[in-house]
C-alpha cells in the first residue's frame, strides 16, 4: 500500500507541475493577444473606452494612458507569465488588470458565456472572472517546475553549493 501511495504522490507532483504550466500558457495567450490588440489599434483609446468610469487612481490617467498601460501590461506581464519569470508577481498584476476591467466594462454587460465570446453579447463577465480564478490559482500555487523561476532558483541553489 505504501509503494502505491509513493507512486501516486510522484505522478501527482509531475501533473501539479504539467497543470501549472498548461494554465500559464492558456493564460498568457489570452493576455497577449489582448495587448496586441489593444496596441495594434494605437495609442489612442477607441471612443467606447473613453466614456468608462475606472477605479481610483486609474481614473487620473485618462483614456489614452490606460489604454497603452493596459496594452503595455498585458502583453509585458503576459509574457512574463508565459516564460514563468516571475510568475506569482506577474499572475497579481494581470489579476489587477482583470479586476479593473470587470470593474469597468464588464460587469454591467451581465453574464455571457464561452459560446458567445465573439460576439457583443460574449463581452459578460464570466470569462474575465474564469481568467481571475485561473490567474489566482498561479499567485497562490506559483509557476511550477517548468518555468524559469525555478530554473533560477535551482540555479542559485547549486551556486550557493558550491
Amino acid at each position: 500500500m505504501n509503494s502505491l501511495h509513493s507512486l501516486s504522490a510522484k505522478v501527482s507532483a509531475k501533473i501539479q507541475d504539467l497543470g501549472l504550466l498548461t494554465l500559464r500558457i492558456i493564460v498568457a495567450q489570452e493576455f497577449l493577444l489582448a495587448g496586441y490588440t489593444k496596441l495594434s489599434g494605437g495609442l489612442t483609446a477607441p471612443e467606447w473606452f473613453s466614456g468608462l468610469q475606472f477605479p481610483f487612481p486609474l481614473q487620473y490617467l485618462g483614456a489614452n494612458l490606460n489604454w497603452v498601460a493596459a496594452g503595455i501590461g498585458e502583453i509585458v506581464l503576459g509574457l512574463a507569465l508565459l516564460l514563468g519569470l516571475f510568475g506569482r508577481l506577474a499572475a497579481l498584476g494581470l489579476l489587477y488588470i482583470t479586476f479593473v476591467a470587470v470593474y469597468t466594462v464588464h460587469f454591467d454587460l451581465g453574464w455571457a458565456g464561452w459560446n458567445q465570446i465573439e460576439t457583443d453579447a460574449g463581452l459578460g463577465f464570466k470569462v474575465p472572472l474564469l481568467l481571475g480564478f485561473m490567474l489566482f490559482t498561479i499567485v497562490t500555487q506559483g509557476s511550477g517546475k517548468y518555468s524559469l523561476d525555478s530554473s533560477l532558483a535551482r540555479n542559485k541553489s547549486q551556486a550557493q553549493q558550491a
